[in-house]
Formats: C-alpha cells, sequence, structure tokens
C-alpha cells in the first residue's frame, strides 16, 4: 500500500467527519429555530403549549433526518450508518443538554421515543443522502 492511498483514506474520514458536524449542527439550527418559533407563538398569541410535545417529536425528527442527509450525501457506500452516527450524536447532545436542565437522567418514554427516532430518522436521511447525491 502506497502512502498516497494512505492519506487519501484519511482525507476521506476527515471529509466525512466534517459532514457529520455540519450536518449536526444544521440539526440543531432547525431544532432551535423551530422551537423558539414555537415559543414565541404560544407567548404573544392565543395558542396553548397543548401540543408543544408533538412540535417536538417532529421537531427532532425532521432534524435528525437533515442531519443523516448531510453526513451522508459525500459517502461512497453505506449512507445508512452514517445517518445513524449523525443520529446518535443528535440524541446524546440533546440527553446531554436534558440532563443539564433538569439536573439528572430518566429513562422515560420521552427519552427512549428521541432515541429510537434519532436513530432511525438518521438512517432515513442517510439513505436519502446517499442515493440522492448529485440529482435536482
Amino acid at each position: 500500500m502506497s502512502t498516497t492511498n494512505k492519506y487519501m483514506r484519511l482525507e476521506e474520514y476527515g471529509s466525512r467527519l466534517s459532514c457529520l458536524a455540519g450536518g449536526t449542527l444544521v440539526a440543531f439550527a432547525i431544532t432551535c429555530t423551530v422551537l423558539i418559533g414555537y415559543a414565541m407563538l404560544i407567548t404573544y398569541s392565543t395558542f396553548t403549549g397543548e401540543n408543544l410535545p408533538l412540535v417536538v417529536t417532529l421537531t427532532c425528527l425532521a432534524s435528525v433526518i437533515v442531519a443523516g442527509f448531510d453526513a451522508a450525501k459525500g459517502a461512497q457506500s453505506k449512507g445508512w450508518l452514517w445517518g445513524i452516527i449523525a443520529g446518535s450524536v443528535y440524541a446524546v447532545i440533546l440527553t446531554a443538554i436534558g440532563v443539564w436542565v433538569n439536573r439528572g437522567f430518566v429513562m422515560d418514554t420521552r427519552t427512549a421515543t428521541l432515541i429510537i427516532l434519532s436513530l432511525a430518522g438518521g438512517g432515513l436521511g442517510g439513505v436519502l443522502g446517499i442515493n440522492l447525491r448529485g440529482k435536482g
């Protein structure tokens, strides 16, 4: 094996990590934007917060699909895996924020749902990212 091939692989790995980080940042930007907008809607209108769990769930799902798409769009194969990794990173960060805010970790149905949706949504986004690259 020549050193050129070795460095090309390291370069590809670095590129994958930057796509993963970028996708995760975009996912959190989407999450923050939607949730801040919803909070403002509740605060300054007659809307109530009764739909908050649904809004949070759908926002997180859409965000991890985007993260998985971005993480896998330049990969040669295994887009589903890059998507699942992106979903995992998103879920870990969101869970860590929840632990910090709530001053403790509780594994309840909400947390389990977040983890499952993050993995599934990230995987779906990864499949879409690798299959739709270069189209459109």
